[in-house]
């Protein structure tokens, strides 16, 4: 581009000179048509050729200058529609952009952490009770309720579910998952030490909306917790359907 314009300055300058050396020529060519003297027709012949010459090349030198103005209107015609495209692109990339942000905006948003008591042992008990986590750490989504200790999907999707369990002294330690009123889980540990126990486990649930997941402890078998939340039961959405 700047190649093009200093070449366009250049033959405008250039034209400029001519004009003013074809201006000269015509003088003296007048002032030899003047002069009839024998001597000077050859010298009259040779400058009428030479200022024919002279008028020839700017012609053509000025046709050029044209040629490169029209090379140059092309070539900002050629940018600016380059410009309106680069436009058009940015447009609709901030288009999808925005469209992503709105979904991100409207999916639900659904995790929650929890752990049991801070009264040590719960249970063993003659009959099977719902575990009550009521210790709420997370809750986004308010889908766990700790009154109840159900976990209630509020969106068709798949859900991950992890549960953390630890007995303590000597006894058996279990506790069942349940999806509604069906159990879909069992898991139990037997310590003979007096050490703690530990078993932990985790489930991947395609659950419709309104769908509930509890836990239960079964009868005959004990659980501990404390202040240190041994044990936990958490939760999240991974992706709806």
């Amino acid at each position: 581009m700047r190649v093009v314009v200093g070449l366009l300055l250049l033959l405008l300058g250039l034209c400029g000179s001519g004009a003013q050396g074809e201006a000269g020529g015509l003088g003296e060519v007048a002032e030899i048509n003047q002069n009839t003297d024998p001597k000077h027709a050859a010298e009259e012949s040779t400058k009428q050729i030479t200022d024919q010459t002279t008028s020839d090349i700017w012609t053509e030198l000025r046709a050029l200058r044209d040629m490169v103005v029209e090379l140059l209107q092309r070539e900002n015609s050629v940018q600016a529609t380059e410009l309106v495209s680069l436009e058009s692109r940015l447009t609709s990339s901030e288009s999808k952009t925005s469209d992503l942000e709105k979904e991100n905006a409207e999916k639900p948003k659904v995790a929650f952490y929890t752990a049991l008591t801070d009264a040590g042992f719960v249970g063993p008990y003659n009959t099977d009770i719902t575990l009550k986590y009521s210790k709420v750490f997370t809750n986004i989504g308010n889908a766990y309720n700790p009154s109840t200790g159900f976990f209630t999907a509020p969106v068709k999707g798949v859900y991950n579910l992890q549960l953390t369990v630890m007995g303590y002294h000597t006894g058996t330690t279990a506790v069942d998952v349940y999806k509604n009123n069906q159990r879909i889980m069992h898991n139990w540990e037997h310590n003979n030490n007096v050490v703690p126990e530990y078993f932990t486990n985790s489930l991947v649930l395609e659950l419709t909306a309104g769908d509930e997941i509890h836990l239960v402890l079964p009868s005959g078998y004990s659980i501990y917790d404390s202040s240190d939340n041994y044990s936990t039961f958490s939760g999240s959405l991974l992706f709806t359907l």
